[in-house]
């Protein structure tokens, strides 16, 4: 009986004395889902109601947040349960899944940023030509493939992975990420290499592409009066924050996944909790502030007696 549950359940063994801290997990995580889906949403919703932001660059953004929100929402509602039961584990079936949703909008991130890059590059180096190129439809084909690119790519790595027999039943880990590897007995040589394909066209083309893009448009920037240099600065540093945030805890995940390390349990939590704490609370702050129009309306939202 015991050995037929452990081929069905894996124990998560990521959490740090959760028995003693369980309601201090709790509310910590509860506090984070609350502002992030709120902060999300209502940078959101702004862009839904006011026609002004009905522009690319915002349908975009909303898009990146639309993806924090989803992320979040597919992992809280599990860690909420685990931190307040005795035993921390996840149906094998469920940990597949939670890995498939983790890479695939993870993937989706870097191709809205990359497409964000693009949006940038053709009205900064291109302004006339911006309304022709960046039309309703080529937002729209963007936006679907990003989703269906990086969803196919992870479905197929997902069903490789689940073909894998197991070995071990414990996973350094909250939730399923890359250290699901760490359970097969022998990991597959075709996973290997399609993995290391997929991260190829998910994040490292999309990472040289946006490379190449903001190298383009500093260069015309150099060239350019102070307006122009206002407004980059003002549009493109904040996809850049976003972007070398992602990039910081892809390069994490991605090292503890495929290289042995002896990290602390208790650093290994942290930088986890990175993941699902901070970056999706990372977005909708940078874009708030940083960006002028969604500032405006989001102090008119909060702040209506200074706009009388």
């Amino acid at each position: 009986m015991e050995d037929e549950f452990n081929a069905t359940y894996i124990t998560l063994n990521g959490y740090v004395e959760v028995h003693k801290y369980s309601y201090i997990y709790f509310c910590i995580m509860f506090s984070a889902y609350t502002l992030i889906i709120s902060s999300n949403s209502i940078i959101i919703c702004l862009i839904w109601i006011h026609k002004n932001l009905h522009e690319p660059m915002y349908i975009f953004i909303a898009a990146l947040l639309t993806n924090s929100v989803l992320y979040s929402t597919a992992f809280y509602p599990k860690l909420f349960i685990d931190v307040l039961s005795e035993k921390q584990i996840v149906s094998y079936s469920a940990c597949l899944f939670q890995f498939f949703i983790y890479y695939s909008l993870g993937g989706t991130e870097f191709l809205l940023l990359a497409a964000m890059s693009y949006d940038r590059y053709v009205s900064i180096c291109k302004p006339l030509q911006y309304p022709t190129i960046m039309r309703t439809s080529t937002v729209s084909i963007f936006l679907i493939l990003a989703c269906l690119i990086s969803a196919c790519q992870v479905a197929v790595q997902t069903i490789l992975i689940a073909e894998t027999k197991l070995c071990n039943f414990t996973l350094q880990g909250i939730f399923c990420t890359n250290a699901i590897y760490g359970l097969q007995c022998i990991r597959s040589s075709v996973s290997a290499i399609y993995g290391a394909v997929g991260l190829v066209y998910l994040v490292v083309l999309p990472l040289i592409f946006i490379i190449f893009s903001y190298t383009k448009i500093l260069i015309i920037v150099y060239r350019s009066g102070r307006e122009v240099r206002r407004k980059a600065a003002e549009t493109c540093l904040p996809h850049l924050l976003v972007l070398t945030s992602i990039s910081c805890l892809s390069v994490y995940d991605v090292s503890i996944g495929r290289v042995e390390s002896n990290l602390p349990k208790p650093a290994r939590l942290i930088m986890t909790l990175q993941v699902v704490l901070y970056h999706p609370l990372f977005n909708p702050l940078i874009y708030g502030l940083k960006m002028k129009e969604i500032s405006k309306h989001l102090k008119r939202l909060f702040c209506p007696a200074r706009n009388i």
